[in-house]
C-alpha cells in the first residue's frame, strides 16, 4: 500500500515537474521576445522562471530519489562483502531519509521568515522560493524509508515511469 501510495506521488510529482518545465521555457521565450522585439524587457518572467525551475529541479529530485536515479556509494556497494551490502544500503537510505529531514526542517523555517517579503518583480511572497525545499525534503524522506522497506523485505522499489 505505502509503495502504492509513494509510486502515485512521484507520478505526480513528475508531471508537475514537466508541466513546470513547459512553463519556464515559456517564461524565457517570452522575456527574450519582450527584450529582443518589443524592446520592452517584462521584468516578471524572470522571477518567475527561477519560481518555476526551483520547483521543476526539487520535485525533480524527489523523483530521482525514488527511482534510485540519485548519486549513490555504488563503489563502496560494490567491494563490500554481501553480508554486509543490505546494512550499508539501509544506512546509506537512512543518511539520505535525514537529510531530507534537515531539508525539510531548514525549507520550512526559511519559508516561513520569507512569507512577509514581496518579490520585488512579482507580488507573490519570497517564501514560495523555499517551499519546494520542504515538499521536497518531505518526499524524499517518503521515498527513503519506502527503499528501506523495501530492502528489509528484499524486495526493489518498482521506477514510477514503468
Amino acid at each position: 500500500m505505502y509503495t502504492k501510495i509513494c509510486a502515485t506521488i512521484s507520478r505526480v510529482c513528475l508531471k508537475i515537474a514537466t508541466v513546470g518545465l513547459g512553463l519556464v521555457i515559456l517564461c524565457v521565450l517570452y522575456q527574450v521576445f519582450g527584450r529582443y522585439v518589443l524592446n520592452d524587457t517584462p521584468t516578471w518572467a524572470e522571477a518567475l522562471a527561477l519560481l518555476l525551475v526551483l520547483y521543476v529541479t526539487m520535485f525533480g529530485t524527489a523523483v530521482g530519489v525514488r527511482d534510485a536515479g540519485h548519486i549513490g556509494m555504488e563503489s563502496l556497494l560494490a567491494i563490500c562483502p554481501q553480508p554486509y551490502k543490505t546494512w550499508l544500503e539501509i544506512f546509506i537510505h537512512g543518511l539520505v531519509a535525514f537529510f531530507a529531514l534537515c531539508m525539510t526542517y531548514n525549507g520550512a523555517f526559511l519559508a516561513s521568515e520569507g512569507m512577509d517579503i514581496l518579490i520585488p518583480t512579482l507580488p507573490l511572497p519570497e517564501g514560495l522560493y523555499n517551499i519546494p525545499i520542504t515538499l521536497a525534503g518531505v518526499l524524499i524522506f517518503m521515498f527513503s524509508i519506502e527503499h528501506i522497506i523495501a530492502l528489509v523485505r528484499g524486495t526493489e522499489v518498482e521506477p514510477s515511469w514503468h
